[in-house]
């Protein structure tokens, strides 16, 4: 049987930092689903065709929308998804543009910090999770 791994929506416009961090994430325990424009973004999350572990965001993208706005439509659908932004100039936006409870990691950041945050947030939000129970 095969083990079903949890997915993760990696959206990113520049295919090699999209190749490595899809490597890193597979690395780390999970499947990615890329999409390079905000856009592809928030129709894959509203779809709900596959239920996203997490979003990991840059946030200059290609079409019109940005990160902040794409983390923001994932929040509409899943109040809970974790979001990780991958940033190399964006980051100091972070405090007012970034959705609560999410990360950011400025470009260039080390691939295991990126599985760190993955599972960490999900971590955090098993343990909420609990709570309600």
């Amino acid at each position: 049987m095969t083990e079903v791994l949890p997915t993760v929506l990696l959206v990113e416009d520049d295919d090699a930092i999209q190749g490595i961090v899809e490597d890193a994430l597979r690395e780390g325990g999970f499947e990615s689903t890329s999409a390079k424009s905000g856009e592809e973004a928030v129709t894959l999350l509203k779809s709900r065709l596959v239920a996203y572990c997490a979003l990991v965001t840059n946030i200059n993208l290609l079409g019109s929308l940005t990160g902040w706005e794409v983390a923001r439509a994932a929040r509409e659908t899943d109040p809970n998804l974790p979001v990780i932004y991958i940033s190399g100039a964006a980051a100091h936006d972070w405090p007012a543009q970034g959705v609560p409870n999410s990360i950011i990691l400025q470009k260039p950041f080390a691939l295991a910090q990126l599985t760190t945050a993955v599972s960490q947030l999900l971590n955090e939000r098993s343990v909420a999770d609990l709570g309600k129970a």
